[in-house]
């Protein structure tokens, strides 16, 4: 049991709230194996869980990510990358006009403080 993990330890090892780690369960990303009440995770779950957190940092809703991990489950590496190359080209789209309306934001603020800083000097 060198390689499985406690309830306790998979909190801590990702730095999650125990709340989230039965959220995830709840919603079927996670399936660890059960004696009685104590849950633990073996490696695939923690690749699963890698996985996730990943995803949500590059904005990928947990329904997404639910169901594309649904397709390794059901047909295989092979779909599950030609989905993943799908998802990733659409949320670096995302992203990417994410990011112009932030330089966008951040120019029009600079301006706006850089204006209101003159009119204090004169």
């Amino acid at each position: 049991m060198a390689d499985v993990l406690s309830f306790k330890e998979m909190c801590a090892r990702f730095d999650v709230t125990p709340r989230t780690l039965r959220y995830y369960e709840y919603i079927e990303l996670l399936s660890p194996q059960k004696e009685g009440r104590a849950r633990f995770y073996g490696p695939r779950e923690v690749a699963r869980m890698t996985l996730i957190l990943r995803g949500r940092r590059f904005g990928f809703s947990l329904e997404e990510l639910r169901q594309w991990l649904l397709i390794y489950d059901h047909q295989g590496t092979e779909a599950q990358n030609r989905a993943w190359i799908e998802l990733a080209d659409r949320q670096l789209g995302v992203l990417t006009t994410q990011l112009e309306d932030l330089q966008a934001a951040i120019a029009d603020l600079r301006q706006l403080r850089d204006d209101v800083a003159e009119t204090l000097e004169t």
